[in-house]
């Protein structure tokens, strides 16, 4: 078995909403005309970048296929180097207008490198190749989204049958085409459903288990919600239920498809709701709460029947299209207080338009590249003493810790922390109480800092720095400097003049001050 860890996602950022193409469906458009000349047709594109530069590195996010038409080309070793080591995907190297063939030294160093290598015949298009991948990648969505909808169907159908624990293991171990297993808070198996697998899979998936904790209300967690991993050949995923009670789902697949996550989420969430022993108690004294918070109630009076405080409140970006993405989060981080909005699909990822090169493409690969609109965000409510971590396919704001009467501010705290972890492409951000600066991000803080006090040189820099900290004091300043006071007011005049700012204005001198300590 493999070392068993917590699934993790590409950057969300740079994460498209669909799922990637192998190069072998484009190379197999015969319209294309596209040629292997290097490598394996295998390789998952996540989207197509078309760049010219001699050093397209800072460019590339990974997992593209890079178009060139070797404009800048004159080191192709340290060319393909730079590109590995960006994490390209694959090369489309077009043969027009610059070079009439690949050039050998290119192909060497692809093979060298374990690159694939893609000559891109005269009469394709960069945009060609880019609009090719975007529509497989629409149609493997399609029938992902196909697949995972009538998996919801199937597990929602199972659900409502008499013996609704054994329909839903059977139906998500069908649509897997695998075996599910649902597992004691001591390890021992409960129930199972679906293929038999090799004793060697069927140990590791029980040992995988092992690792996860229980979701807030049990007992204190000892691990993640879930975890993935290998045994026997084949594919494990395990998933700590949210009832409290430590039960367990373990999932075991021959391979591991687009949307099968989801899937196991959906699952998750009916098997949690299925067995939590008291929710249904639970849910009227919450429902009550919250009815009463709607009539005018103080939120410190009603905070009782909610459940113990503080509070973490968390924002949430991401999911993977599906109806059922946000309450699949929800029952990851063990909490049923949840607000979905609109922020259950998958942000689009925002194209960018290349640098230089033929057959402009977005970062998709798709014509156009126009930003979408951001949804907005899910958010959910979670006692302070539960583990939150970061989740598959999602980006999380976290507020500090908060009692019921500071729920609105903490609720402002985790959009600026989702807000930084969208920034810094972070899967999760937590609030850092950090006074009026950390309100904005450091490394723009300094920026702007660096371009407001760059006509200052070094003396003048300093000398505004002692003269704001002592209050625009002339005599301490001198003093503190060394300086006679004429010297002081004469440096605070060139100040003056070369940033072009009224240092009398207290505004100007804040924002200054700030400056001299971020910059």
């Amino acid at each position: 078995m493999s070392s068993p860890s917590a699934p993790t996602s590409p950057d969300p950022g740079s994460t498209p909403p669909a799922p990637p193409v192998p190069l072998a469906a484009l190379l197999a458009r015969r319209d294309l005309g596209l040629r292997l000349l290097t490598g394996s047709g295998d390789v998952p594109l996540h989207w197509v970048h078309t760049s010219e530069m001699a050093d397209p590195y800072p460019y590339l996010l990974g997992g593209e296929l890079l178009m060139t038409a070797g404009v800048q080309l004159t080191d192709p070793a340290h060319y393909v180097e730079r590109v590995v080591e960006a994490g390209a995907a694959a090369l489309g190297f077009g043969v027009t207008p610059v070079y009439d063939t690949v050039p050998a030294e290119l192909v060497e160093a692809c093979a060298r490198r374990g690159l694939p290598l893609v000559e891109v015949p005269p009469r394709t298009p960069f945009t060609a190749v880019a609009r090719a991948l975007w529509r497989l990648m629409a149609e493997a969505r399609l029938q992902e989204l196909r697949r995972v909808t009538e998996a919801q169907q199937s597990l929602a159908a199972a659900a409502a049958r008499p013996a609704p624990v054994p329909a839903v293991l059977g139906a998500l171990a069908s649509r897997l085409a695998g075996r599910a297993v649902l597992f004691g808070a001591d390890g021992t198996e409960s129930t199972a459903a679906g293929r038999e697998v090799p004793p060697e899979a069927a140990r590791a998936l029980r040992e995988l288990t092992g690792v996860l904790g229980p979701h807030p209300g049990g007992a204190p967690a000892k691990g993640p919600a879930s975890a993935s991993g290998d045994g026997g050949g084949w594919r494990l995923a395990a998933y700590a239920l949210g009832g409290g009670d430590g039960l367990t789902l373990g999932v075991a697949t021959e391979r591991r498809d687009p949307g099968d996550h989801t899937i196991a989420g959906v699952a998750v969430v009916l098997l949690s709701l299925l067995t939590a022993p008291h929710r249904g108690a639970d849910v009227t004294v919450r429902d009550g709460a919250l009815v009463r918070l709607l009539l005018g109630a103080a939120p410190e009076d009603v905070a009782a029947a909610l459940g113990p405080g503080p509070w973490t409140v968390v924002h949430a970006r991401g999911g993977d299209g599906t109806p059922f993405a946000a309450t699949a989060l929800a029952a990851a981080l063990g909490t049923p207080l949840m607000d979905a909005g609109t922020g259950t699909g998958m942000r689009t990822a925002t194209g960018t338009p290349p640098d230089t090169g033929t057959g402009a493409t977005d970062a998709e690969g798709a014509p156009g590249g126009t930003p979408a609109a951001a949804p907005s965000p899910v958010r959910l409510l979670l006692p302070a003493s539960a583990p939150l971590t970061a989740q598959p396919g999602w980006t999380l704001g976290a507020a500090a810790p908060a009692h019921a009467r500071d729920l609105p501010a903490a609720d402002a705290e985790a959009a600026r922390a989702l807000r930084r972890a969208e920034a810094s492409r972070t899967p999760l951000a937590r609030h850092r109480p950090a006074g009026f600066a950390g309100l904005v991000d450091p490394a723009e803080a300094a920026a702007y800092a660096r371009a407001l006090l760059a006509p200052l040189a070094e003396p003048l820099t300093e000398t505004l720095r002692v003269w704001l900290s002592l209050h625009g004091s002339w005599d301490r300043t001198a003093a503190a400097l060394d300086v006679h006071r004429n010297t002081v007011r004469q440096r605070i005049t060139r100040c003056t003049a070369l940033l072009d700012r009224d240092l009398d204005d207290p505004d100007v001198r804040m924002e200054l001050w700030f400056a001299l300590r971020l910059g």
